[in-house]
């Protein structure tokens, strides 16, 4: 929990679009400096730019969550800018897949370090940083997914989500049970306009595109057109995110209907075997 948040310093991963864009001009507007890594050079740069021109204490760092040494210049940059760092967001990720058996090891090692050993390479390098504090927070990016499987194609990115979901919980309560300064909240959102579904463009070299899996093309199509319908705005959900923090609330619902409902399908399988099948999009 961060109870007064003016003046700390934030780090944001994934920060250059998206919900992490968002989140870095939600803390802005709420005096916070605040260090954007992304691994997009170019557009990093260019919203760094555009924050500092509109009078914003931002700085930047490109950076690529799935190495650990990239991740430990970024906790030794935000350190050596601003002296400390009170709140990190583990927002980076990506999404690519196909049917099961049509899904290389490559992407599954892509998305999972990104998604996954990206959210570990942070709390590794910066949980000793934000225990000298006083007061400071975790918040790590999940997905609704980490809720509610069942998504054809989309097997590496819920297991992603799960497993962030699992660190998460344990690490919340092993720093309650040693009284630490530093509270953790996983952000579980649904539908948000975002450029998720343009997560490939990121890849490396030896991960093989999806763009030609007939399934993965008309799903894709699918979810696409249902966000750009209902999809909450990231602004939206950075708000949300801003009072978690605030707040010291362990999970962030955008949609709360649809999470509570992934969960009393759960609950049903579990007391009934009656399995919640396969989810569509707006699931």
């Amino acid at each position: 929990m961060i109870s007064d948040i003016t003046g700390r310093i934030a780090v944001v991963t994934g920060g250059a679009s998206g919900i992490g864009l968002a989140l870095a001009e939600s803390f802005i507007a709420q005096g916070m400096s605040v260090v954007l890594a992304d691994i997009e050079r170019a557009r990093l740069e260019s919203e760094v730019t555009r924050l500092s021109d509109d009078g914003a204490d931002v700085r930047g760092l490109v950076t690529d969550v799935s190495d650990a040494a990239s991740v430990q210049r970024l906790a030794d940059f935000a350190v050596a800018e601003f002296g400390a760092v009170h709140l990190l967001c583990n927002n980076a990720g990506v999404e690519s897949g196909a049917a099961f058996l049509d899904i290389p090891l490559e992407t599954w090692r892509w998305v999972m370090d990104v998604n996954f050993f990206g959210v570990l390479h942070g709390m590794r390098s910066f949980l000793p940083i934000l225990e000298d504090q006083e007061q400071a927070h975790i918040v790590n990016t999940a997905s609704l997914s980490a809720l509610a499987a069942g998504a054809p194609t989309f097997g590496p990115y819920v297991s992603s989500k799960f497993a962030i979901l699992g660190v998460s919980e344990n690490l919340h309560a092993e720093l309650a049970a040693r009284q630490s300064p530093v509270g953790v909240s996983v952000l579980a959102p649904g539908p948000v306009k975002t450029q998720m579904s343009l997560s490939e463009r990121n890849k490396p070299s030896d991960v093989p595109s999806s763009a030609g899996n007939a399934q993965r093309a008309e799903l894709m199509a699918k979810l696409n057109a249902m966000v750009d319908e209902v999809g909450l705005e990231p602004s939206a959900v950075a708000d949300m995110v801003l009072d978690a923090v605030r707040t010291d609330r362990f999970f962030i619902l955008p949609h709360p209907d649809k999470a509570f409902e992934a969960v009393r399908k759960r609950l049903r399988w579990m007391e009934t075997n009656e399995s919640p099948g396969v989810r569509h999009a707006g699931d």
